[in-house]
């Protein structure tokens, strides 16, 4: 079933930061499609099964950890 998540994340300040957001979280299992903008940090992820957890931790090791604020 498709679902999208919406995650707020810190760091992103340029079109390179979206990028190696974009490209990273493509390797995680059931993305189909990212999205991030520079304005806000915010990323949205569309895919199946996806698991947020492990989105976070991709996020976090790419040096975008969710703004937990």
């Amino acid at each position: 079933m498709m679902e999208t998540i919406k995650i707020s994340v810190l760091n992103v300040k340029c079109g390179g930061c979206t990028s190696n957001i974009e490209k990273g979280l493509m390797t995680v299992e059931g993305v189909e499609s990212v999205k991030a903008v520079v304005d806000g940090g915010e990323v949205t992820i569309t895919g199946n099964n996806l698991d947020r957890n492990t989105i976070n931790e991709k996020l976090a090791s790419l040096g975008y950890p969710e703004n937990s604020n």
